[in-house]
């Protein structure tokens, strides 16, 4: 079903077709050892125009992992970029060389404009600060495993809910989902955007509230999101002052919430889940890391047609 698609925006794929990604990846979870010879003789390139470390570094082994192998670039200083090489021209060469593609940019919009160009499946591994549907996958994957399902949530984003790529992508792909509710923990000056608010939350008539206290709703919380609030985005340094340690998760915190409340965050943190709280079996955002390269696995073989 998903053999020679790209992957561009986490809405590219229907629920039925996440479903599958979901199922292959649990298996290979299962078992891995099972997997890997599944995509021996192919090929991934990994073109990175920005750095990366969880996201270059799971794709390469998710490949690897399957039998497959890697070639490519960390950074463009390493390639023909420097040479004044167009975007479409880079993609139909390396295309000549691989049979999938992973790509981050740093240019909105640029996996998609490079798929018109790519007779390989494209994966988009992040483009600026637009979209980002591995993660988005990787995020759903984890509350699959922990959770069991999707539907009958209550999920708290934290932090950054104004700039936060993976936020919004994870709402747009929670929303697909049965009675699932949000709780939008952040300050004013970092809300969710209005397009996220009137165009996913209020069009499809989706439960959710505003709130700046982490501490007042946490013990409502089925899954909590965190997310780093930047202190350069504050116009005012009081309010920052005031507001940073409503947005660091610790223990003391965690004492008010679900005993099976699970923890999520993209990564990397900075300081807005405290150490202490990473010995806490409610702390999956190791394990959601690792989950990443499983449905990155699912998701080469699945592109790719192998079985």
């Amino acid at each position: 079903m998903l053999k020679g698609r790209h992957l561009i925006d986490p809405q590219d794929f229907t629920v039925e077709e996440l479903e599958e990604i979901f199922q292959l990846a649990e298996e290979i979870i299962r078992s891995p050892e099972d997997f890997t010879h599944l995509c021996d003789g192919k090929v991934l390139g990994s073109l990175f125009f920005e750095p990366s470390t969880r996201t270059r570094l799971s794709f390469e082994a998710a490949m690897n992992r399957l039998g497959g192998r890697v070639i490519g670039f960390s950074e463009p200083g390493s390639s023909s970029v420097t040479k004044g090489e167009n975007l479409p021209d880079t993609i139909r060469t390396v295309a000549a060389y691989t049979d999938i593609i992973a790509m981050r940019h740093p240019k909105e919009g640029a996996p998609k404009y490079s798929s018109l160009f790519c007779d390989v499946p494209l994966i988009n591994a992040g483009d600026g600060g637009h979209q980002h549907p591995t993660q988005t996958l990787t995020d759903l994957l984890t509350i699959k495993v922990a959770k069991g399902n999707f539907s009958n949530l209550t999920i708290g984003l934290c932090g950054d809910l104004k700039f936060g790529r993976t936020v919004h992508s994870l709402i747009k792909a929670m929303s697909r989902y049965d009675n699932i509710r949000f709780i939008l923990i952040s300050p004013n000056e970092l809300q969710t955007p209005e397009y996220i608010k009137t165009e996913i939350l209020d069009k499809k008539s989706l439960d959710y509230v505003e709130v700046e206290r982490l501490e007042e709703v946490i013990d409502k919380l089925d899954i909590l999101y965190m997310t780093r609030v930047q202190k350069e985005r504050f116009f005012n340094e009081a309010d920052y002052i005031r507001l940073k340690d409503s947005y660091i998760l610790d223990n003391a915190k965690l004492k008010l919430a679900k005993s099976d409340l699970i923890i999520l965050h993209p990564l990397p943190r900075v300081n807005e889940i405290s150490m202490e709280v990473d010995s806490d079996p409610r702390a999956w955002y190791f394990r959601q890391a690792k989950y990443g390269m499983f449905v990155r696995m699912a998701l080469i073989a699945k592109l790719l047609g192998v079985k």
